[in-house]
């Protein structure tokens, strides 16, 4: 069922408005009840190669979409608002939603997730963009950041309708939920002490929080610590919304992630992926680790193994020199993000 949403309607990114692209709020159903709030980037001109349609209404068959989510914890007011613009700048309708319980969107109790959940945020954003009269629906993408790279690679391996996928600076947040950082409780002991810690919070306080960025950051802290805290808790990036600028997420909020794993079929996927991040990232294990399972059917810290991909001739790696995990949420003071790179994968594979 449809719910209504109170909207902010003045603009409050982290980012200016592009005076190459309109901006509107929309909002969009999932198959389980929830929704979904976005904001909508649509090009003021037809920026893309000639080889693509134009708009409807302009004697073509409509543009090519992307939708757009992440980081884990964010909201669409930071890093996947500014990818969405910066693709719409390019020539493409381009959608960043909040996913279901977080920022703008629907959903009781807040910063709760879900493996089908999120998996089907995506999917549901694919349906909106589908019904609009100026894309075509048979070239519609998806961008995944940080730990929505690992659902973005989940979602297009569920959804053949998702024809080209980019993972920036990816988590897999099922991984790190059982493993911990580079799986170090990959121990069935380990593990069943974490499970033993969330049931008894179930009855201590099912609604505590926990995990937002760190106020202050001691000087020990390992690098990525810093990098985090210089995004969210900073004017580069904070945003009132967002449980990683303020006070986290559900401690019980992703239980059932520690349980699952989302990349078991990755290496079936057919369409084209671009799997994208930062050399110097403390994440790129899970990127490079994600890739190779995609192509080859088996990688380091994958307990199952599978065929090799029919198709991964479509199938990309692109390391960033020098680029941190944060750097690829809005390119950092080096200008990570290759915009255009971005911009030509989504055109040549749609």
């Amino acid at each position: 069922m449809k719910q209504e949403l109170n909207l902010t309607q003045e603009w409050d990114k982290v980012f200016p408005l592009s005076d190459k692209v309109n901006h509107r709020k929309v909002t969009f159903e999932t198959q389980y009840g929830l929704t979904l709030a976005a904001d909508l980037y649509e090009p003021k001109a037809l920026l893309l190669s000639p080889k693509n349609s134009l708009p409807s209404g302009e004697g073509g068959e409509g543009l090519p979409a992307i939708a757009v989510s992440g980081p884990f914890g964010a909201v669409k007011e930071q890093s996947s608002g500014l990818y969405a613009m910066r693709m719409a700048e390019r020539g493409f309708v381009a959608l960043a939603f909040d996913p279901s319980y977080t920022g703008e969107s629907s959903g009781e109790p807040r910063r709760t997730a879900s493996p089908d959940i999120n998996t089907e945020d995506f999917m549901a954003a694919v349906d909106f963009l589908s019904k609009l009269d100026n894309v075509d629906p048979e070239r519609i993408g998806i961008i995944g950041i940080c730990g929505w790279g690992g659902i973005a690679l989940n979602a297009a391996a569920a959804d053949t309708r998702i024809k080209a996928t980019v993972a920036s600076t990816m988590y897999d947040m099922t991984r790190i939920s059982g493993n911990d950082y580079n799986d170090a409780f990959n121990v069935e002991e380990a593990r069943h002490t974490g499970r033993e810690r969330l049931a008894k919070q179930r009855l201590d306080d099912p609604m505590a929080m926990a995990g937002g960025v760190l106020d202050t950051v001691p000087p020990q802290a390992p690098r990525f610590v810093h990098d985090y805290h210089a995004y969210y808790k900073t004017p580069r990036g904070y945003h009132k919304r967002s449980g990683n600028s303020n006070d986290g997420w559900r401690v019980i909020g992703t239980q059932a992630y520690a349980n699952a794993r989302f990349l078991y079929y990755i290496n079936e996927i057919r369409s084209a992926v671009l799997v994208m991040h930062g050399a110097e990232a403390h994440s790129r294990y899970f990127g490079e680790a994600a890739y190779r399972y995609m192509v080859e059917g088996q990688a380091e810290g994958y307990n199952f193994i599978g065929k090799p991909n029919p198709n991964p001739e479509n199938k990309q790696l692109l390391i960033i020199p020098s680029a941190t995990h944060c750097d690829l949420y809005d390119g950092g003071e080096g200008n990570y993000i290759p915009w255009d790179t971005l911009a030509e994968f989504f055109s040549n594979n749609l």
